[in-house]
């Protein structure tokens, strides 16, 4: 058996939603999904384009088992090299029953491994939403640093505030009695990449200076690993860059509500 290697597979995002699925519900998913066998699954997945050959499929089935069941099940080896996928599926997916989660794969497979003459069935918008964060890089590294900022040794006794929703330029707050720690978090798929700052955030790290980080969760793709750097604007090589965009808004005039 051969260890993935920590490339993307392309249809990694249906991959890991199969393969989360099938280590929790197994055969009530496989039932839900309108077959009677694994095998018979992954033969119909094939012929979608979803994967090449049965063994992709249970592979990825084997990397979120020890994580799913908390059991040496598969590549127990692995140990949480899964975990952040784990994390982001459970917020998005944690709460729905097997029969549920099934709409989830079928929709996702209508929409994007679709087989000519399919009756396709309605998806609801939400659901749109969240396929699209299983794509963002951003929404991955959030969650990777809410559950392991306490690794951070500066950060390890620290209370987490969740930030995000006031877009004031930082993601969280970290509570160190009687001090705090805004955190901002950068996501980079490989081992290598640039970020960028906004300017709320340039102006948030030069007025809290050593009380502001960013947090850049790097390899994404693989093993994430999380380098901290506080007072960033004096530790990391920043060049200013304009860019221009045009902002389309529709008003209604002004009437008696």
């Amino acid at each position: 058996m051969n260890k993935p290697s920590g490339t993307r597979h392309k249809n990694y995002e249906i991959l890991n939603l199969i393969g989360y699925g099938l280590a929790k519900f197994e055969g009530d998913l496989i039932a839900a999904l309108g077959f009677k066998t694994k095998s018979a699954l992954f033969n119909h997945l094939i012929v979608r384009g979803v994967a090449e050959t049965r063994g992709t499929l249970k592979n990825r089935q084997d990397l979120f088992n020890p994580l799913v069941r908390k059991a040496k099940v598969g590549w127990w080896q692995s140990g949480d090299r899964y975990l952040h996928r784990k994390i982001l599926l459970d917020s998005l997916f944690g709460e729905l029953d097997a029969v549920r989660y099934s709409a989830v794969v079928e929709n996702y497979l209508q929409t994007y491994f679709p087989i000519p003459g399919e009756k396709l069935k309605p998806i609801v918008p939400i659901l749109k939403s969240k396929f699209r964060q299983l794509q963002e890089t951003g929404s991955e590294a959030e969650l990777f640093f809410m559950n392991t900022f306490r690794t951070v040794e500066r950060l390890k006794d620290g209370v987490l505030e969740d930030a995000r929703l006031f877009g004031d330029g930082y993601d969280f707050q970290i509570t160190l009695a009687p001090a705090y720690v805004l955190a901002e978090v950068k996501g980079v798929r490989g081992s290598t990449g640039g970020i960028r700052l906004t300017e709320n955030e340039y102006l948030k790290a030069k007025e809290f200076k050593d009380d502001y980080c960013i947090a850049v969760v790097s390899q994404l793709e693989d093993v994430p690993r999380i380098s901290v750097f506080f007072n960033p604007l004096e530790v990391l090589p920043l060049s200013r860059q304009t860019i221009t965009s045009e902002q389309v808004y529709y008003s209604s005039p002004v009437r008696r509500w």
